[in-house]
């Protein structure tokens, strides 16, 4: 199905989203990786839609065809998100993030739990304990060189195709029309915005909370749902059956040939998971 993009204004910004079905709101929260934008879940709205819900992606500022704000943040990021679901009438929502979006769900959720009915969490690696020191430091260490490289030069469309070879399992997966609509969420101004983030976000390792977001998990007052790829970057399926074992009250699943990318990987575990949990 070919979405009409919708436009909401939130502090002066145009935001985009396309949404698909009537029923209780289901908000879809894309990561921070080049590209990423309310596309990323084209496969996934329809179906939910089907299950009863009002299923709704959107972009963040800065991100896909929403607009550029002229000093990004990841706060400004994440408190947009509310605003978003104000100004597009959702009412109380569930949400559904993925990677960088699933500690923006936590977050809010945490503020404000009567805004949220359900949160489901997507391959957040920062939401997982950390193995070892040396397993942070190695991890920061990748994650900065390729936020480097990608800061370098513009994609082409063998890069695009090549990241998300890199972020999903099943490379069948990947169609001529996701390389593409990747790819030009990555160039031209996307492009310019991911340089201007490079410099307005914290360096990694600053200002860290003194408790780490994944301790707090069991303090949520609402339901909550974690997926997660076996075969994700950063050891997150071993980082994952850690959590598991020291948080056994946490409805927290592994899913054994999937990456980075869960709702593509695991579209079929989402569904049977995600539609229930949603509905209880």
């Amino acid at each position: 199905m070919a979405y009409q993009d919708k436009f909401v204004e939130v502090d002066g910004l145009k935001l985009r989203y396309i949404e698909e079905g009537s029923g209780p709101s289901v908000l879809f929260l894309h990561g921070a990786s080049l590209g990423s934008s309310a596309d990323v879940f084209l496969r996934n709205l329809g179906p939910f839609a089907k299950a009863g819900f009002r299923a709704v992606s959107f972009d963040l500022p800065g991100f896909g065809l929403s607009d550029k704000p002229d000093k990004q943040s990841v706060a400004q990021q994440r408190n947009s998100i509310p605003k978003f679901i104000d100004a597009a009438g959702l009412g109380k929502t569930a949400l559904i993030a993925h990677s960088r979006s699933g500690g923006f769900a936590i977050q809010l959720a945490l503020e404000d739990p009567s805004r949220y009915s359900h949160v489901i969490i997507l391959g957040t690696g920062s939401l997982l304990p950390l193995q070892t020191e040396a397993q942070v430091g190695k991890y920061e260490a990748v994650q900065a060189r390729v936020d480097k490289e990608m800061a370098q030069k513009e994609p082409t469309l063998e890069d695009s195709r090549k990241l998300l070879q890199a972020d999903t399992f099943n490379h069948a997966l990947i169609s001529e029309q996701d390389v593409a609509v990747r790819h030009s969420r990555m160039v031209g101004g996307n492009f310019i915005a991911r340089q201007e983030r490079q410099n307005h976000d914290a360096p990694a390792g600053t200002a860290k909370p003194s408790k780490p977001l994944w301790e707090r998990l069991t303090d949520l007052k609402l339901p909550l749902l974690m997926i997660f790829g076996r075969e994700d970057r950063a050891h997150a399926g071993e980082r994952a059956e850690l959590l598991k074992k020291m948080r056994p009250q946490i409805d927290l699943h592994i899913v054994n040939g999937c990456k980075h990318m869960v709702h593509w990987d695991a579209f079929d575990d989402l569904m049977r998971l995600g539609v229930p949990f949603l509905k209880s």
